[in-house]
Protein backbone atom coordinates (compact mmCIF):
# COMPACT_ATOMS: atom_id res chain seq x y z
CA UNK A 1 0.00 0.00 0.00
CA UNK A 2 2.91 2.44 0.64
CA UNK A 3 4.99 1.47 -2.23
CA UNK A 4 1.55 2.05 -4.50
CA UNK A 5 0.82 5.38 -2.45
CA UNK A 6 3.70 7.20 -2.73
CA UNK A 7 5.96 6.01 -5.88
CA UNK A 8 3.35 7.80 -8.10
CA UNK A 9 4.32 10.79 -6.07
CA UNK A 10 8.27 11.20 -6.57
CA UNK A 11 8.07 12.69 -9.99
CA UNK A 12 6.96 15.62 -8.09
CA UNK A 13 8.91 14.75 -4.53
CA UNK A 14 12.39 13.05 -5.41
CA UNK A 15 12.71 11.67 -2.12
CA UNK A 16 9.57 8.97 -2.54
CA UNK A 17 11.79 7.50 -5.30
CA UNK A 18 13.44 5.42 -2.49
CA UNK A 19 9.98 3.20 -2.70
CA UNK A 20 10.80 2.01 -5.90
CA UNK A 21 13.81 0.14 -4.65
CA UNK A 22 13.09 -3.39 -3.48
CA UNK A 23 16.43 -3.32 -1.25
CA UNK A 24 14.57 -0.71 0.97
CA UNK A 25 11.25 -1.93 1.07
CA UNK A 26 12.72 -5.77 1.82
CA UNK A 27 14.35 -3.84 4.92
CA UNK A 28 11.14 -2.15 5.67
CA UNK A 29 9.30 -4.81 5.46
CA UNK A 30 11.31 -6.94 7.78
CA UNK A 31 11.94 -3.87 10.88
CA UNK A 32 7.43 -3.49 10.17
CA UNK A 33 7.72 -6.94 10.77
CA UNK A 34 9.49 -6.81 14.00
CA UNK A 35 7.30 -3.97 15.64
CA UNK A 36 4.34 -5.81 15.03
CA UNK A 37 5.43 -8.71 16.57
CA UNK A 38 6.10 -6.73 19.52
CA UNK A 39 3.10 -4.95 19.68
CA UNK A 40 0.89 -7.12 19.05
CA UNK A 41 2.75 -10.56 20.10
CA UNK A 42 1.79 -9.84 23.98
CA UNK A 43 -1.62 -9.34 23.03
CA UNK A 44 -2.19 -11.95 21.04
CA UNK A 45 -0.68 -14.10 23.84
CA UNK A 46 -2.90 -12.76 26.63
CA UNK A 47 -6.28 -14.12 24.31
CA UNK A 48 -4.61 -17.29 23.82
CA UNK A 49 -4.82 -17.79 27.52
CA UNK A 50 -8.13 -16.29 27.98
CA UNK A 51 -9.47 -18.75 25.09
CA UNK A 52 -7.31 -21.43 27.21
CA UNK A 53 -5.68 -22.43 24.06
CA UNK A 54 -2.69 -23.98 25.87
CA UNK A 55 -0.56 -26.87 24.48
CA UNK A 56 -1.34 -30.54 25.79
CA UNK A 57 2.14 -32.42 26.30
CA UNK A 58 1.87 -36.10 25.18
CA UNK A 59 2.82 -38.21 28.32
CA UNK A 60 5.13 -40.34 25.91
CA UNK A 61 7.23 -37.81 25.45
CA UNK A 62 10.81 -36.49 27.46
CA UNK A 63 9.83 -35.67 31.16
CA UNK A 64 11.15 -32.27 30.79
CA UNK A 65 8.45 -31.77 28.23
CA UNK A 66 5.81 -32.04 31.16
CA UNK A 67 6.73 -28.59 33.19
CA UNK A 68 5.60 -27.04 29.49
CA UNK A 69 1.85 -28.17 30.13
CA UNK A 70 -0.76 -25.15 29.69
CA UNK A 71 1.92 -23.33 27.74
CA UNK A 72 -0.32 -21.09 25.18
CA UNK A 73 -0.39 -22.34 21.41
CA UNK A 74 -1.51 -20.87 18.57
CA UNK A 75 1.02 -18.21 18.32
CA UNK A 76 1.95 -18.49 14.58
CA UNK A 77 -1.44 -15.79 14.44
CA UNK A 78 1.83 -13.48 15.42
CA UNK A 79 3.67 -14.81 12.91
CA UNK A 80 1.04 -14.75 10.43
CA UNK A 81 -0.11 -10.90 11.16
CA UNK A 82 3.70 -9.96 11.34
CA UNK A 83 4.17 -10.89 7.33
CA UNK A 84 1.09 -10.30 5.86
CA UNK A 85 0.87 -7.09 7.13
CA UNK A 86 4.36 -5.43 6.50
CA UNK A 87 3.79 -7.22 3.05
CA UNK A 88 1.01 -5.52 2.15
CA UNK A 89 2.44 -2.49 3.16
CA UNK A 90 5.59 -2.45 1.33
CA UNK A 91 5.40 -5.69 -1.67
CA UNK A 92 4.23 -4.58 -5.03
CA UNK A 93 0.59 -5.68 -4.43
CA UNK A 94 0.18 -5.83 -8.79
CA UNK A 95 2.97 -8.59 -8.58
CA UNK A 96 1.02 -11.99 -9.05
CA UNK A 97 3.65 -13.73 -7.36
CA UNK A 98 3.15 -12.01 -4.28
CA UNK A 99 -0.53 -13.12 -3.94
CA UNK A 100 0.20 -16.55 -5.04
CA UNK A 101 2.60 -16.47 -1.47
CA UNK A 102 -0.20 -14.81 0.32
CA UNK A 103 -2.31 -17.21 -0.81
CA UNK A 104 -0.66 -20.36 0.36
CA UNK A 105 0.38 -18.33 3.76
CA UNK A 106 -3.42 -17.67 4.38
CA UNK A 107 -4.86 -21.16 3.22
CA UNK A 108 -2.18 -23.03 4.98
CA UNK A 109 -2.28 -20.72 7.91
CA UNK A 110 -6.03 -21.70 8.15
CA UNK A 111 -6.09 -25.49 7.84
CA UNK A 112 -3.23 -25.35 11.03
CA UNK A 113 -5.95 -23.13 12.51
CA UNK A 114 -8.35 -25.26 12.40
CA UNK A 115 -6.57 -28.04 13.80
CA UNK A 116 -5.24 -26.07 16.60
CA UNK A 117 -8.74 -24.87 17.34
CA UNK A 118 -10.28 -28.06 17.68
CA UNK A 119 -7.31 -29.58 19.73
CA UNK A 120 -6.99 -26.88 22.16
CA UNK A 121 -9.80 -25.14 22.52
CA UNK A 122 -12.77 -27.39 21.44
CA UNK A 123 -11.08 -30.17 23.38
CA UNK A 124 -11.08 -32.38 20.54
CA UNK A 125 -7.83 -34.37 20.51
CA UNK A 126 -7.71 -35.68 16.83
CA UNK A 127 -7.92 -32.03 15.78
CA UNK A 128 -8.61 -32.57 11.81
CA UNK A 129 -7.52 -36.13 10.34
CA UNK A 130 -4.37 -36.31 8.62
CA UNK A 131 -6.42 -37.50 5.55
CA UNK A 132 -8.26 -34.49 6.08
CA UNK A 133 -5.35 -31.93 6.47
CA UNK A 134 -3.55 -33.59 3.61
CA UNK A 135 -6.55 -33.20 1.27
CA UNK A 136 -6.78 -29.28 1.72
CA UNK A 137 -3.00 -29.39 1.77
CA UNK A 138 -2.29 -30.71 -1.95
CA UNK A 139 -5.78 -29.12 -3.01
CA UNK A 140 -4.38 -25.42 -2.58
CA UNK A 141 -0.88 -26.72 -3.65
CA UNK A 142 -2.00 -28.41 -6.75
CA UNK A 143 -3.68 -25.00 -7.05
CA UNK A 144 -1.06 -23.00 -7.66
CA UNK A 145 1.18 -25.43 -9.82
CA UNK A 146 -1.87 -25.34 -11.91
CA UNK A 147 -1.96 -21.77 -12.12
CA UNK A 148 1.77 -21.51 -13.07
CA UNK A 149 1.78 -24.43 -15.41
CA UNK A 150 -0.84 -22.77 -17.55
CA UNK A 151 0.81 -19.41 -17.15
CA UNK A 152 2.98 -18.71 -20.32
CA UNK A 153 5.38 -16.60 -18.28
CA UNK A 154 6.42 -19.47 -16.02
CA UNK A 155 8.53 -22.26 -17.36
CA UNK A 156 8.26 -26.03 -15.92
CA UNK A 157 12.50 -26.46 -16.19
CA UNK A 158 14.02 -28.06 -13.02
CA UNK A 159 17.34 -26.31 -12.30
CA UNK A 160 19.74 -28.22 -10.90
CA UNK A 161 22.61 -26.65 -8.90
CA UNK A 162 25.63 -27.76 -9.94
CA UNK A 163 24.88 -28.20 -13.45
CA UNK A 164 24.47 -25.20 -15.61
CA UNK A 165 23.43 -27.02 -18.73
CA UNK A 166 21.06 -29.57 -16.98
CA UNK A 167 17.58 -28.40 -17.14
CA UNK A 168 14.79 -30.90 -17.78
CA UNK A 169 11.33 -29.45 -18.80
CA UNK A 170 8.98 -31.61 -16.07
CA UNK A 171 6.03 -30.94 -18.47
CA UNK A 172 2.41 -32.35 -17.08
CA UNK A 173 4.85 -33.72 -14.08
CA UNK A 174 5.57 -29.83 -13.00
CA UNK A 175 1.87 -30.52 -11.41
CA UNK A 176 2.87 -33.28 -9.03
CA UNK A 177 6.05 -31.92 -8.43
CA UNK A 178 5.02 -28.08 -6.84
CA UNK A 179 2.88 -29.68 -5.45
CA UNK A 180 5.05 -31.87 -3.87
CA UNK A 181 7.45 -29.21 -2.66
CA UNK A 182 5.03 -27.10 -0.87
CA UNK A 183 3.26 -30.07 1.15
CA UNK A 184 6.32 -31.68 1.52
CA UNK A 185 8.22 -28.31 3.10
CA UNK A 186 4.96 -27.51 4.99
CA UNK A 187 4.94 -31.00 6.83
CA UNK A 188 8.96 -31.13 7.42
CA UNK A 189 8.69 -27.60 9.08
CA UNK A 190 5.88 -29.07 11.41
CA UNK A 191 7.71 -31.89 11.82
CA UNK A 192 10.59 -29.30 13.01
CA UNK A 193 8.52 -27.84 15.32
CA UNK A 194 9.14 -29.66 18.76
CA UNK A 195 11.42 -27.66 21.14
CA UNK A 196 11.66 -23.74 22.28
CA UNK A 197 12.76 -22.05 19.11
CA UNK A 198 13.74 -25.32 17.07
CA UNK A 199 11.88 -24.42 13.80
CA UNK A 200 11.05 -20.45 14.10
CA UNK A 201 15.31 -20.29 14.03
CA UNK A 202 16.48 -22.35 11.14
CA UNK A 203 12.91 -20.98 9.00
CA UNK A 204 14.02 -17.41 9.99
CA UNK A 205 17.55 -18.38 8.04
CA UNK A 206 16.07 -20.24 5.17
CA UNK A 207 13.71 -16.90 4.56
CA UNK A 208 17.02 -14.69 4.47
CA UNK A 209 18.67 -17.14 2.41
CA UNK A 210 15.61 -16.89 -0.81
CA UNK A 211 15.65 -13.31 -0.05
CA UNK A 212 18.94 -13.06 -1.72
CA UNK A 213 17.57 -15.54 -4.54
CA UNK A 214 14.79 -13.81 -4.96
CA UNK A 215 16.60 -10.92 -5.68
CA UNK A 216 19.10 -12.32 -7.71
CA UNK A 217 16.29 -14.34 -9.83
CA UNK A 218 14.26 -10.94 -10.63
CA UNK A 219 17.38 -8.73 -11.43
CA UNK A 220 18.38 -9.45 -15.32
CA UNK A 221 22.09 -8.50 -14.39
CA UNK A 222 22.94 -10.97 -11.35
CA UNK A 223 20.62 -13.95 -12.87
CA UNK A 224 22.95 -13.65 -16.18
CA UNK A 225 26.36 -13.23 -14.63
CA UNK A 226 25.38 -16.18 -11.63
CA UNK A 227 23.82 -18.42 -14.53
CA UNK A 228 20.50 -18.93 -12.75
CA UNK A 229 17.00 -19.07 -14.31
CA UNK A 230 15.83 -15.36 -14.58
CA UNK A 231 12.11 -14.75 -13.30
CA UNK A 232 11.00 -11.61 -13.99
CA UNK A 233 8.76 -10.49 -10.82
CA UNK A 234 10.68 -12.97 -8.90
CA UNK A 235 12.54 -10.49 -6.87
CA UNK A 236 9.17 -8.58 -5.18
CA UNK A 237 9.66 -11.91 -3.46
CA UNK A 238 12.58 -10.69 -1.33
CA UNK A 239 9.84 -8.34 0.32
CA UNK A 240 7.84 -11.45 1.81
CA UNK A 241 11.32 -12.83 2.75
CA UNK A 242 12.39 -9.94 5.03
CA UNK A 243 8.91 -10.14 5.82
CA UNK A 244 9.28 -13.76 7.05
CA UNK A 245 13.03 -12.79 8.64
CA UNK A 246 11.69 -10.01 10.94
CA UNK A 247 8.51 -12.47 11.85
CA UNK A 248 10.86 -14.69 12.73
CA UNK A 249 13.34 -12.68 15.12
CA UNK A 250 10.13 -10.91 16.59
CA UNK A 251 8.41 -14.68 17.62
CA UNK A 252 11.49 -15.39 18.86
CA UNK A 253 10.86 -13.36 21.55
CA UNK A 254 8.26 -15.19 23.02
CA UNK A 255 9.19 -18.72 21.62
CA UNK A 256 12.89 -18.79 22.89
CA UNK A 257 13.72 -20.77 26.03
CA UNK A 258 11.51 -21.54 28.13
CA UNK A 259 8.85 -20.74 25.32
CA UNK A 260 6.28 -18.26 26.60
CA UNK A 261 4.22 -19.66 23.42
CA UNK A 262 4.21 -21.92 21.16
CA UNK A 263 3.21 -21.00 17.45
CA UNK A 264 1.46 -24.36 16.67
CA UNK A 265 -0.01 -25.76 13.54
CA UNK A 266 -1.62 -22.61 12.13
CA UNK A 267 2.43 -21.40 12.41
CA UNK A 268 4.25 -24.22 11.77
CA UNK A 269 2.08 -25.53 8.51
CA UNK A 270 1.92 -22.02 7.08
CA UNK A 271 5.90 -21.45 7.51
CA UNK A 272 6.63 -24.51 5.39
CA UNK A 273 4.17 -24.20 3.22
CA UNK A 274 5.13 -20.65 2.12
CA UNK A 275 8.88 -22.22 1.90
CA UNK A 276 8.36 -24.38 -0.61
CA UNK A 277 6.39 -22.17 -2.81
CA UNK A 278 8.91 -19.39 -2.38
CA UNK A 279 11.04 -22.18 -3.66
CA UNK A 280 9.47 -22.84 -6.80
CA UNK A 281 8.68 -19.21 -8.00
CA UNK A 282 12.45 -18.28 -7.80
CA UNK A 283 13.13 -22.23 -9.70
CA UNK A 284 15.50 -23.01 -6.75
CA UNK A 285 13.24 -25.75 -5.75
CA UNK A 286 16.38 -28.04 -4.79
CA UNK A 287 18.53 -26.02 -2.87
CA UNK A 288 15.58 -26.29 -0.25
CA UNK A 289 16.53 -29.17 0.34
CA UNK A 290 20.26 -28.00 1.04
CA UNK A 291 19.22 -24.84 2.90
CA UNK A 292 16.19 -26.35 4.72
CA UNK A 293 18.61 -29.92 5.83
CA UNK A 294 17.28 -29.91 9.11
CA UNK A 295 13.53 -30.51 8.11
CA UNK A 296 14.75 -32.86 5.29
CA UNK A 297 16.53 -34.71 8.46
CA UNK A 298 13.51 -34.65 11.06
CA UNK A 299 11.35 -35.34 8.37
CA UNK A 300 13.34 -38.59 6.98
CA UNK A 301 13.70 -39.29 11.03
CA UNK A 302 9.89 -39.73 11.25
CA UNK A 303 9.56 -41.87 8.12
CA UNK A 304 12.46 -43.99 8.79
CA UNK A 305 11.16 -44.90 12.48
CA UNK A 306 7.91 -45.83 11.27
CA UNK A 307 9.23 -47.61 8.55
CA UNK A 308 11.94 -49.35 10.48
CA UNK A 309 9.18 -50.54 12.99
CA UNK A 310 6.42 -51.55 10.69
CA UNK A 311 8.90 -53.87 8.39
CA UNK A 312 11.45 -54.76 11.20
CA UNK A 313 9.94 -54.23 14.75
CA UNK A 314 12.49 -52.58 15.90
CA UNK A 315 12.94 -48.84 16.49
CA UNK A 316 16.05 -46.86 14.71
CA UNK A 317 16.07 -43.79 17.13
CA UNK A 318 15.13 -43.94 20.90
CA UNK A 319 11.97 -41.56 19.76
CA UNK A 320 11.23 -39.40 16.41
CA UNK A 321 11.36 -37.19 14.95
CA UNK A 322 15.43 -36.66 15.74
CA UNK A 323 15.67 -33.71 17.92
CA UNK A 324 13.38 -35.99 20.90
CA UNK A 325 16.00 -38.46 20.36
CA UNK A 326 18.81 -36.51 21.38
CA UNK A 327 16.83 -35.57 24.50
CA UNK A 328 16.55 -38.79 25.45
CA UNK A 329 20.44 -39.13 25.03
CA UNK A 330 20.59 -36.82 28.01
CA UNK A 331 21.77 -33.66 25.46
CA UNK A 332 20.16 -30.33 27.12
CA UNK A 333 16.76 -28.38 25.45
CA UNK A 334 19.09 -25.41 24.56
CA UNK A 335 22.06 -26.78 23.30
CA UNK A 336 20.35 -29.46 20.93
CA UNK A 337 18.22 -25.95 19.30
CA UNK A 338 21.90 -23.85 19.10
CA UNK A 339 23.00 -26.90 17.34
CA UNK A 340 20.46 -27.59 14.71
CA UNK A 341 20.65 -23.26 14.22
CA UNK A 342 24.08 -23.37 13.60
CA UNK A 343 23.78 -26.16 11.29
CA UNK A 344 21.55 -24.49 9.34
CA UNK A 345 23.77 -21.88 8.89
CA UNK A 346 26.22 -23.77 7.29
CA UNK A 347 23.75 -25.07 5.05
CA UNK A 348 22.70 -21.84 4.20
CA UNK A 349 25.78 -20.59 3.23
CA UNK A 350 26.03 -24.01 1.59
CA UNK A 351 23.56 -23.40 -0.70
CA UNK A 352 24.28 -20.09 -1.89
CA UNK A 353 27.91 -21.11 -2.74
CA UNK A 354 26.21 -23.06 -5.54
CA UNK A 355 25.70 -19.66 -7.07
CA UNK A 356 29.48 -19.55 -8.12
CA UNK A 357 29.23 -23.51 -8.83
CA UNK A 358 27.72 -23.79 -12.15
Amino acid sequence: MLFHLFYPLASNLKILNIFKYLTFRTIYAMITALIVCFVLGPWIIRKLEGLQARQVIRTDGPESHLEKQGTPTMGGLIILSAIILPTLLWADLTNVYIWLTLFIIVGYGLIGFMDDYLKVVKKNTKGLSARQKMFWQVLLAGGVAVFLYINPGFNEMLYVPFFKNFHPDLGIFFIPFVTLVIVGASNAVNLTDGLDGLAIGPVAINAATYMLFAYIAGHATLSAYLQIPRVVGAGELAVICGAMVGAGLGFLWFNSYPAEVFMGDVGSLSLGGTLGVIAVLTKQEILLVIVGGIFVIEALSVIFQVGSYKYRGKRIFRMAPIHHHFELKGVAEPKIIVRFWIITIILALVAISTLKMR
